[in-house]
């Protein structure tokens, strides 16, 4: 079989200090290096109080930790890819501080016995530290919540199924406190210093209320809207107690995400763990979609509305979906597949012979096999400079993502660059890129954590309370 010849959308520049001119660039932390994040003249953010919860005995830990921020950082992994950190005001242009102790909870009764489950005795403590904290919302602005490896037993429960990070962004976020936990492994004791604090300061900055970037490239009036879908199931009936469906709205420059979690009291049919709504909850769930949009936009409602989800849309969703729209408006029904069998390599001509090359496809290459499908490379090579071909995986063969349209029209390359655009804009580590869009990649965050805390339904929240 012989395809079309393929296009390549350019790498998305991303857009940084939004009072400066020109401040773009497609590396995101060469960007916040060179202009400050986009939100540091627009809605400057002072000052971050990092308020926490920790073992006793180990504050001098997190004291520590703090320090590292006014410092300087040289990688020492992924040296094609990381500069050098040069403190967090220098970068942010905003301070970061620890709080003093009286406003911190100090753990003093973690001590696991055979009597009671490891992790019943910590989430007991935590939950007890979190209610207090609660009391003390106005005197911080993020909440860390150191955890030791010694209590390592506490972090899971296979046969109950708890996760206590899922846990405590649940608890957290009814709660309205942003979270930041600090594993020891991954933190403290994680040897490339540099990469922490690029991780970590781009992790407080967004959870302290501050934009470091956004896409500078999309047209404004379009919107986004992930969906995602969570059940849980009975153990003793092996039935579904619920379905909830997530909904996440984000603008056409990626930013501005809130998510609704709604329960959905009808569905059509399921395959496997996906269900599928009937007519009448599509149009709920797309309706209030819209409603978070033009609550953030003075009542207005977008041009253009792009869907995606990773299963197929059946005909009572697409029915639903243009229910809840205004004739005026253009829909878009996308699935996004990550599983399928296709791969490239490319192939270079030396002389007289084609040979393989020692790096993959560019990132950003499409080739539509079918009028309502493409592939699209979201993983790749990427030009870093005039001698840096990098490729975030290092290893192996990308697979690109198979794009199927259920609705909408006109040529790909629009779709193609908002979704490569949008596979950048997970501000949850300091990334080049994820190989999902933003709005199925929150998705799974999402509806890991609304699995286990059915409390979050039918209510918007902020994606910072649950990073």
């Amino acid at each position: 079989m012989e395809f079309p010849g393929y296009h390549i959308v350019p790498e998305p520049q991303l857009s940084f200090d939004a009072m400066t001119p020109k401040a773009s660039h497609i590396h995101p932390l060469q960007g916040l290096k060179d202009f400050g994040p986009h939100s540091c003249n627009l809605m400057p953010v002072d000052e971050i109080r990092v308020a926490a919860i920790y073992p006793k005995g180990t504050r001098h830990i997190l004291e520590g930790l703090f320090k590292e921020f006014t410092q300087s950082h040289n990688p020492k992994e992924r040296k094609r890819y990381l500069p050098d950190y040069t403190g967090f005001e220098t970068i942010f242009k905003s301070k970061i501080s620890l709080t003093s102790s009286n406003i911190c909870v100090e753990l003093e009764g973690v001590e696991f016995s055979e009597n009671k489950s490891p992790y019943i005795i910590l989430s007991e403590e935590i939950s007890n530290a979190l209610r207090t904290m609660s009391q003390r919302k106005q005197d911080f602005d993020v909440l860390a919540i150191y955890l030791p490896e010694s209590w390592a037993p506490a972090f899971v429960d296979v046969d109950s199924g708890f996760d206590l990070h899922d846990y405590i962004k649940g608890t957290t976020a009814m709660m309205h406190i942003p979270t930041q936990i600090l594993r020891e492994d991954s933190v403290i004791s994680y040897k490339c210093r540099c990469s922490v604090m690029w991780r970590l300061s781009i992790a407080f900055y967004v959870k302290g209320g501050g934009v470091p970037w956004k896409l500078s490239s999309i047209d404004q009036e379009t919107a986004f809207i992930g969906l995602s879908y969570s059940s849980r199931l009975n153990k003793n009936t092996g039935q579904f107690d619920f379905i909830t469906c997530c909904s996440q709205v984000f603008d056409a420059d990626g930013t501005g995400m809130e998510f609704i979690a709604y329960d959905a009291s009808e569905i059509e049919s399921r395959i496997g763990d996906n269900p599928f709504l009937t007519r009448a909850e599509m149009r709920k769930v797309i309706a209030k979609s819209l409603q978070l949009y033009q609550r953030r936009h003075a009542g207005r409602q977008p041009k253009r509305l792009i869907v995606h989800k990773t299963s197929h849309f059946k005909a009572q969703e697409i029915d639903g979906a243009f229910d809840a729209v205004n004739t005026n408006m253009e829909l878009e029904l996308l699935q996004i597949v990550q599983d399928q069998p296709w791969t490239a390599t490319q192939h270079v001509n030396y002389g007289k012979e084609w040979s393989v090359p020692g790096y993959p496809v560019k990132r950003g290459i499409y080739a539509q096999i079918d009028q309502q499908e493409v592939l699209l490379w979201t993983q790749g090579q990427v030009k870093l400079g005039d001698k840096n071909n990098f490729y975030k995986e290092g290893k192996g063969i990308p697979s690109p993502l198979l794009i199927r349209r259920f609705a909408g029209k006109g040529g790909w390359d629009k779709n193609c660059q908002a979704i490569l655009g949008l596979t950048k804009m997970n501000w949850n580590h300091d990334g080049i890129y994820d190989r999902l869009p933003v709005t199925l990649g929150y998705a799974s965050v999402l509806a890991k954590t609304i699995k286990k805390m059915n409390e979050l339904t039918n209510k918007p929240y902020e994606f910072r309370f649950f990073m």
